[in-house]
């Protein structure tokens, strides 16, 4: 299929994605109360926060759409660009933007307005945040038979990408994109290291020993430390490292009883393997994560780990890098990741021709999202990764078979992006990154508030 090649945005800094998780992953009646009174308030955007009732055509010809989503900084500025470009494809729309908070703020309204019959048309939610929304009928499913007339099937996704959106037979969101943990590293510093292979990328790194000798070259030669990593106060950080060693160990994390299902072994491997990272040497032992984007930046690490959406950060910093999957360094190739999904908040009643139209919407974000590749992000829609635009990107080619390997959280209502499950990481698993606690208790800790959540009820 051709694709047109949008144009270009500015892209500033960001981290509104390394934030620790927002508290109030659920949503309890007196949540809805208290949302109710503050919905006024937090919309930090272009657009009302009133829903869509089947909505009337406008005097040009055009039907409005409604449009909810999170996104902020840099990727707000290229998501207005991308809404902006699809209004003038001149499809018999006209999609309006609202940007909330990010985290518990954004859920808390999105679910409101689905119960209160003030949905929007389209939302943006992480995948990670669909088991917890879809079974309390807070979303609708898509039409796969309206999404293929409008150009968009399950073939055009990769296939954990497209699962991650269904759910008991449905499909509740459609990726954007996959965000995941990647490696980046200073290429010149590599050099210098002797690290740098013959085709100018980083030497093949296969064990746990092998990657802590890297860093140590690599720190020879910076003379502050190997790796820049910040969790310091900071959940989702610690949690994204964890998680992708863990999974790295081919261990599962089953969360769909009244109690967890953990690999203690794999969970006790990783947290160790953290603690030798974190010496000092390797990596800073109490950094955070504004430390640990400085650190790079300013040439004080020869490596980095990170997400893809700091790649703005980076590339403005102006030095030589190059970026790529973290390496596998417990037999499972693996790697944390999240996805921005399209969802279709539920609406009693809503229009078919409204319907159609968000459908044409969404299809015309996903098939000319090569400007979210730029942003650093890895767009789920395939025929865009295999365009030569898309393969003519980098570092954003190298690190694209992450995609292949990610993983999302375990999942339960309680779990994903800006949820609390991340924040018990923190509560639980801190002191063990920070060295002064066992692995194995900390981890047990850990298993013992999932297990208070699991007994719960989904409030939603």
């Amino acid at each position: 299929m051709g694709l047109r090649r949008p144009l270009r945005h500015p892209v500033p800094p960001h981290r509104a994605a390394g934030r620790p998780p927002d508290p109030g992953g659920g949503l309890t009646r007196r949540q809805v109360l208290l949302g109710s009174l503050a919905a006024a308030g937090g919309v930090a955007t272009v657009g009302a926060l009133g829903g869509c009732s089947p909505a009337a055509v406008a005097a040009g010809g055009d039907r409005p759409l409604s449009y909810w989503h999170l996104l902020s900084g840099g990727d707000g500025v290229v998501m207005a660009g991308l809404v902006e470009e699809a209004n003038a494809l001149d499809r018999g729309y006209q999609a309006t933007q609202t940007v909330l908070a990010w985290g518990a703020p954004y859920y808390t309204k999105l679910a409101m307005a689905s119960v209160g019959g003030r949905a929007p048309d389209v939302a943006v939610m992480h995948a990670s945040r669909i088991a917890g929304y879809a079974p309390g009928g807070l979303l609708d499913p898509w039409d796969l038979d309206l999404l293929a007339d409008v150009g968009v099937q399950e073939g055009d996704f990769l296939e954990r990408v497209w699962e991650k959106g269904m759910l008991d037979g449905n499909v509740y969101s459609i990726a954007l994109d996959s965000h995941p943990f990647i490696l980046m590293y200073n290429t010149d510093v590599a050099e210098q290291a002797g690290v740098l292979g013959p085709d100018g990328r980083l030497v093949p790194i296969e064990d746990p020993e092998t990657f802590l000798e890297v860093a140590r070259a690599m720190q020879g030669v910076t003379g502050g430390q190997g790796i820049a990593y910040g969790y310091l106060g900071d959940g989702a950080q610690m949690w994204r490292l964890f998680y992708t060693f863990y999974k790295q160990h081919g261990a599962e994390f089953d969360l769909s009883g009244d109690k967890a299902v953990v690999d203690m072994d794999a969970a006790v491997s990783s947290l160790e393997y953290i603690q030798r990272m974190l010496d000092g040497t390797v990596a800073t032992p109490n950094g955070d994560y504004g430390t640990a984007v400085s650190q790079f930046v300013t040439g004080a690490t020869g490596m980095f780990l990170t997400g893809v959406w700091e790649l703005p950060t980076v590339q403005a910093a102006g030095f030589p890098f190059d970026a790529q999957p973290i390496p596998t360094l417990f037999g499972t190739p693996a790697a944390y990741a999240d996805s921005h999904a399209f969802t279709l908040p539920h609406q009693t009643n809503p229009d078919p021709e409204q319907r159609r139209a968000t459908y044409e919407f969404v299809a015309d974000l996903l098939k000319n999202s090569l400007p979210w590749a730029e942003a650093g992000h890895i767009p789920a829609f395939q025929p865009v990764i295999d365009s030569e635009d898309y393969g003519a990107l980098t570092p954003q080619v190298n690190y694209a078979p992450a995609a292949e390997i990610l993983n999302y959280d375990p999942e339960a209502w309680f779990t994903g992006s800006g949820s609390d499950f991340q924040g018990y990481f923190l509560e639980t698993v801190q002191n063990v990154f920070l060295g002064g606690a066992d692995p194995r208790a900390g981890f047990e800790a850990f298993v013992r508030r999932i297990d208070v959540q699991l007994a719960k009820p989904n409030p939603v």
